[in-house]
Parts: structure tokens; C-alpha cells; sequence
């Protein structure tokens, strides 16, 4: 084992509070089975709008998992993660109060924010009068929100941040708890949620331009394939504990689910640059920082933003890296919509949960990827393989690229 591979921090615990599965073992029992979590949105009547399909996250009992005060000092996006971040917390059998508190990191990504919470307040406001507007619209809406809540509720008062990169901040979070992990900092709560269902968000997330409107549920979300007519959005998330392997040892966690092996992040050059996408060297740069070559990798979980244009730059960046074929593709996201700042964490719980039970998820939706695309795409039902290293790819509304390499637990 290289010196690397011995100082790389692990994930020892996992929580999710997804369209899937309000825990770890919902969430892949659905992932393995195949079975979608897209349907028509019931938060709110979309009638009037262009697209009326999302993964919602149901049936979860706000009351159950969040302190009863900040149910009304928060928006949905932070109860989510509070849930999540105590799931993990548990499951890593991590007692935060047996811990030094300023040894104990916090570090979210976000993407919309508390929008729903300021919808509400914004209509308090034009309905009524500013006196309407409550106080904690001022923290509520704020992309830090959760990363505040999540530190406050458990006494973690090192380090704490909130990485706003989209799709890709859940890997970038990930990234930033490591170089914590290199200082002292001995454990973070990292990953992300997003709950951005709503007429306002919806209407935000409509300007991009690359919502399907297709009716079907089981058409609307087709990464790859030559019928792709975009992305189906949904929330809700994943939340992870990073910590020093020899922290982790110490405490009797053991080599936890994975390793995290390397980490980069790039940016798309301006449009009309003439410059080639970010994706291929962010790729290549998370190989080398994992000292793992292309042929080292056993299977990507692929960013799939269903966008026909994107998909063919993602299948020609992982086409260049490892050849037409080289290397299993999955896309396991098409079960539950892409959530934003909760996407890439729950695909790096899905690729955790791919390492320690040594299968590949299965991509459902596509008939088949494009044929010019080159890719190997994992359809039809899951394969059993032998995972050592995995890499996760995701990519951000703006230009915000991100590659994590994932190692199979040492213990």
C-alpha cells in the first residue's frame, strides 16, 4: 500500500434523505432494484409550468427529525440535511460530545438555498407589509444555513464552510473537508441537500434551459441516449464523516465504506473561447492526484446531465481518458432527478455503498448510449464486479467541473 493510499482520510459513516430513501439502506435497496422515485410534483400544482416532474423526498416527518424550534427558523433544504447529518453521525458511531469540539468540521454545499423559506416570506411581504417578514428570513435563506444548523446541533465548532458550485459542490465540499483533515481538524460532516421545489424554484431553475418537458417519467430523464431531452430536477441529498484514517482506526471505526483517494476541480472556459470543456483535465488531475492511472479505475459514476450537448463533451472527455468501452459508466441519478447541491454527495454515498458490496448500479431509463459515445453503460440490471477504485464526475449549471477517485475500505 503507497504512502498516499495510507494517508488518505475515510468515509465512515453515510446518511441520505432522497427521493429513494429516507436512510442509507432505503436509498440502496431502491438504487439495486431500479426503481424510480420521478413523478409529477406534489409540493406545489405545476400546471402552468413547462415541466411538472421532480424526485421529491416523501413522507418525511420534519417534526420526527428536526428540533421543534428551528422547524419554523429554517427551510426545507436544512431539515433535510440536519436528518441526514445525524443518520451519519450514527452510523460512523460517532458521539460528538466524547470529541474535542474544535477538532470537528463542518463542510456543506449548496445550490439554491432556503428558497422555499423566502418564497414564503417574500409573500408575507407583498400581501401584506414588511412587518410580515420574519427574522429568520435573514439566515433561513442563506447557503450556509445548514452547515450553521449541523454545527450548532452537535458542538462542532472547528472549521466550518459551504462550497455554492451547483451539481459539482458536493464533490468540492468533499475536497475541502480533506484538506481540513490535513490540519487539525480530525472529523467533518461533509456532502450536501437541496429542496428548491417550489414556484420559485422552479421558475429559477426553468432560465437555464435545460429542464425536460417531456410528460413520461420514465422518458424525461435519458442521459446518454439519443432520445435525452434534458434533466428532470429533484432534492434532498446525502450527507458523509470524513475522517483521519488513524483517527478512525483509533476509535474503532475501522477502514469505514471508502477511501478517498484524489480530488480536483476545473472550469469551462468561456463560451466562444474555442477552448475545449474543463471535464478531461479535472479528470486526468484527480487520477494524478490519486497516483491511479486510467486503467487502475473500475467504473465511473458519470455527472449524465441528460443535456444532448453535455452528455456528448462528458462521453468525449471519459471516451479520451480510457478509450471507446474502457471502463463501466453508471448514472444512477436518473432514479431520482439531479439535486443540485445534494447530487454528487449522494453519488458519493452510492459509490461507498458500490465499493462495499462490490457491484455496479445499474443506469435506469436509457435504451442504449449513443453510439458515437463510445461508453459502456451499466443498463438493464446491476453488475457484479470487482471494485477496487471509483470515480465520481460532476459538473455545475455555469461551468463549475469536479472529479473525486474513491478507494475501496482497506479494513
Amino acid at each position: 500500500m503507497s504512502s498516499a493510499t495510507q494517508a488518505a482520510p475515510v468515509i465512515t459513516g453515510l446518511g441520505v434523505t432522497a427521493p429513494t430513501g429516507l436512510t442509507v439502506d432505503e436509498h440502496w435497496a431502491a438504487v439495486l432494484a431500479g426503481k424510480p422515485a420521478i413523478g409529477r410534483i406534489t409540493r406545489f400544482d405545476p400546471s402552468s409550468y413547462p415541466v411538472q416532474l421532480a424526485g421529491e423526498v416523501a413522507d418525511f416527518d420534519t417534526k420526527a427529525q428536526v428540533p421543534s424550534r428551528l422547524v419554523t427558523q429554517t427551510d426545507r433544504w436544512t431539515h433535510l440535511g440536519l436528518a441526514a447529518a445525524a443518520e451519519a453521525l450514527a452510523d460512523a458511531k460517532v458521539v460528538p460530545a466524547e470529541l474535542p469540539e474544535f477538532e470537528m468540521a463542518v463542510v456543506t454545499a449548496a445550490s439554491s438555498g432556503g428558497t422555499e423559506f423566502g418564497q414564503h416570506e417574500m409573500e408575507n411581504l407583498y400581501k401584506n407589509d414588511p412587518t410580515w417578514v420574519g427574522a429568520y428570513q435573514s439566515i433561513a435563506w442563506f447557503y450556509a444555513a445548514t452547515t450553521g444548523q449541523v454545527s450548532i446541533r452537535h458542538g462542532m465548532r472547528g472549521p466550518c464552510g459551504v462550497l455554492c458550485c451547483e451539481q459539482a459542490g458536493g464533490l468540492d465540499a468533499i475536497g475541502q473537508s480533506r484538506r481540513l483533515l490535513r490540519g487539525t481538524s480530525r472529523l467533518v460532516v461533509t456532502g450536501g441537500t437541496d429542496a428548491s421545489l417550489c414556484p420559485y424554484g422552479l421558475t429559477a431553475q426553468l432560465s437555464t434551459g435545460h429542464l425536460s418537458t417531456v410528460s413520461d417519467p420514465g422518458r424525461a430523464y435519458l442521459p446518454f441516449d439519443a432520445a435525452a431531452s434534458g434533466y428532470v430536477p429533484g432534492e434532498g441529498g446525502a450527507m458523509l464523516i470524513l475522517e483521519r484514517a488513524a483517527d478512525a482506526e483509533a476509535r474503532g471505526a475501522g477502514g469505514g465504506y471508502a477511501q478517498v483517494l484524489g480530488y480536483a476541480a476545473g472550469f469551462d472556459p468561456a463560451p466562444g473561447s474555442e477552448r475545449p470543456p474543463a471535464l478531461r483535465r479535472t479528470l486526468e488531475a484527480a487520477l494524478a492526484d490519486a497516483g491511479v492511472t486510467p486503467a487502475g479505475v473500475d467504473v465511473v459514476f458519470a455527472d449524465a446531465s441528460g443535456v444532448p450537448e453535455q452528455d456528448a463533451a462528458e462521453a468525449a472527455a471519459i471516451r479520451a481518458v480510457f478509450g471507446p468501452g474502457g471502463v463501466p459508466v453508471t448514472a444512477p441519478k436518473t432514479l431520482t432527478g439531479r439535486l443540485y447541491g445534494g447530487g454528487a454527495a449522494l453519488d458519493v454515498a452510492t459509490a461507498a455503498l458500490a465499493l462495499r458490496d462490490q457491484v455496479i448500479p445499474h443506469t435506469v431509463g436509457p435504451d442504449a448510449p449513443v453510439a458515437g459515445y463510445g461508453l459502456d453503460l451499466v443498463l438493464g440490471e446491476p453488475r457484479a464486479a470487482a471494485l477496487r477504485t471509483v470515480l465520481v464526475l460532476a459538473r455545475g449549471h455555469g461551468g463549475f467541473n469536479a472529479a473525486l477517485v474513491l478507494g475501496r475500505s482497506a479494513s
